[in-house]
């Protein structure tokens, strides 16, 4: 058996809150087994008030749940770097489409939940786009991005304290990856597991206010 690999058009979804007067754009990505409708609701905790309009990107992976929801991945071990080339293609063409109906934004900022956290780790670090900042919560480096660690932005690296996939260990590694490479990071730990907790939900907020600043 001979296994072989073929390009092809898809399409992806994304969401945008609409914002008239947003200087700024806040792009997410949700994590494994969400949806976009779920991650653009995380985040519009976020943002609240704040001048930024939120783009909740979907992974292109769709499939339904038990309770007949759908819902997406981003990527799996299988075709690895395909996958890759493929995500970055299309969060980069989401964002190019989203300035060009709704204007240039002053900042970007991209927001990534557990396994959506590596996607937001390569947008900054290879979409030719400038990023101010990197809010992450429950998600590692992704072992692609750690040797370009030093491209990165400001990064908000958030943890629940009883979350059994990104543990302590991870985090003290990713911690240890990101310092070396001199990314100005700061890490939020709270009470909890791999949630969406409120106090690093208000501290994402004070943080994206020194990106807009």
């Amino acid at each position: 058996m001979n296994a072989h690999t073929i390009e092809t058009r898809t399409h992806g979804r994304y969401l945008v809150s609409w914002r008239p007067e947003a200087t700024a754009l806040v792009v997410g990505f949700h994590g494994y087994g969400e949806n976009a409708v779920l991650h653009l609701e995380a985040l519009e905790r976020v943002v609240a008030d704040r001048p930024a309009r939120i783009v909740s990107i979907q992974g292109l992976n769709c499939f339904y749940t038990k309770a007949n929801r759908v819902v997406a991945g981003w990527m799996t071990s299988e075709d690895r770097e395909l996958a890759i080339a493929d995500n970055l293609a299309y969060v980069s063409a989401v964002v190019a489409e989203v300035e060009r109906e709704y204007g240039r934004a002053e900042r970007v900022v991209y927001a990534g939940f557990s396994q959506g956290v590596a996607m937001a780790y390569r947008a900054a670090a290879f979409i030719p786009r400038r990023c101010d900042g990197l809010i992450l919560l429950a998600g590692d480096v992704p072992p692609d991005v750690a040797p370009h660690a030093s491209a990165l932005p400001a990064t908000l690296l958030g943890r629940g304290t009883t979350d059994e996939w990104y543990t302590s260990e991870k985090a003290s590694r990713d911690v240890r990856t990101l310092g070396e490479a001199g990314v100005n990071l700061t890490e939020h730990v709270f009470t909890g597991g791999h949630v969406w907790e409120a106090t690093f939900v208000a501290r994402a907020g004070v943080f994206l206010d020194e990106r807009l600043a």
